[in-house]
């Protein structure tokens, strides 16, 4: 069964996918998607009734990102997991409006919080975004030197 719906937001068309299609759309299987939200890296919306996850272009976009991440760059999902804690967003979705969005100018925060004060260009809602799904509750260091071991 397809579930394809469009909806009008702001005068723009809202499209609405089932995971069989966003399946084939990303060439990747429905089990690697699910994957994918169990381990934190999406957030679709799921519909009241049915509790079938449905997803935007926005997660769409997101999950192509991960997937090339993890296929073309080598990166593992605890490597991007982290990565979503510290790099910029235009950096990490290699955002093509990046120049002229709020959250460039600011790249020491992160994306969500510049929304609040500037906004942003992204299209799609914070509380779906893969880095504001992985936020940091507490700030931990890169990197750190060798432990002390008492004797």
């Amino acid at each position: 069964m397809h579930h394809t719906t469009e909806k009008k937001q702001a005068g723009n068309e809202l499209r609405e996918y089932s995971i069989g299609e966003v399946s084939k759309k990303v060439d990747l299987s429905q089990k690697t998607i699910r994957d994918y939200e169990k381990m934190g890296l999406i957030k679709p919306m799921r519909l009241l009734r049915t509790n079938n996850r449905i997803f935007s272009d926005f997660e769409i976009e997101q999950i192509r990102q991960i997937s090339r991440l993890i296929h073309n760059e080598g990166f593992t999902l605890p490597c991007i997991r982290r990565l979503l804690q510290l790099a910029p967003c235009w950096n990490i979705f290699d955002c093509e409006v990046k120049e002229r969005c709020p959250a460039y100018e600011y790249p020491n925060k992160p994306c969500y919080e510049v929304r609040k004060v500037r906004g942003t260009l992204c299209g799609g809602a914070c509380e779906n975004c893969s880095i504001y799904i992985n936020r940091s509750t507490k700030k931990q260091k890169v990197l750190e030197g060798p432990r002390q071991i008492a004797n």
